[in-house]
């Protein structure tokens, strides 16, 4: 599926997603945001072992990326992180994750995937209506053939998870 990239100006400025492209695969710019937001958000220090602690970015249900994620994070650190992406399939799986992207196939299993992690400071990723709503932090969103966020400040502080001023400032804000 191609997408326009609308906010590209926007995005390549605040998020340092590449706007030379006009046209973007939807799961290439979803795997760029997914990057970018370890840019933009501080996770509390218990989530890390050490200071040199990679990011975990953990998949649950069907891949959508294909290999796009994993060449996105390929090679890049962000503040002295490195990235690893993982598929889980095993709930308990999540405990290890600092980020979780749930795709759109797993929208049954919101309750689960949040009662497995509700105490894990993880940031919750998702594609699915009212997945922000449901508890989720940071939601992908389809409208008029662009990539949007929405984002539940509320989730992510109950986890003791900051996301900055200038990724709010992209999204659309949902109180659960």
């Amino acid at each position: 599926m191609i997408f326009r990239i609308s906010l590209g100006i926007a995005l390549g400025t605040v998020l340092g997603t590449s706007a030379r492209a006009q046209v973007v695969d939807e799961y290439q710019l979803k795997a760029a945001f997914l990057y970018n937001f370890a840019k933009f958000v501080d996770w509390p220090p218990q989530a890390f072992k050490s200071p040199t602690d990679p990011i975990v970015i953990c998949i649950v249900g069907k891949n959508p990326f294909g290999r796009n994620l994993d060449q996105a994070v390929k090679g890049q650190v962000v503040r002295g992180r490195s990235f690893i992406v993982r598929q889980v399939a095993d709930l308990q799986q999540l405990s290890v994750c600092h980020m979780v992207f749930v795709a759109a196939s797993e929208r049954k299993q919101l309750a689960a995937i949040f009662g497995e992690i509700k105490t894990s400071a993880v940031l919750t990723v998702g594609e699915s209506e009212d997945f922000t709503a449901e508890g989720g932090m940071i939601n992908f969103r389809i409208e008029d053939g662009n990539v949007r966020l929405q984002i539940n400040a509320q989730a992510a502080a109950q986890q003791q998870i900051h996301i900055s001023s200038k990724l709010l400032g992209l999204a659309q804000i949902v109180r659960k």
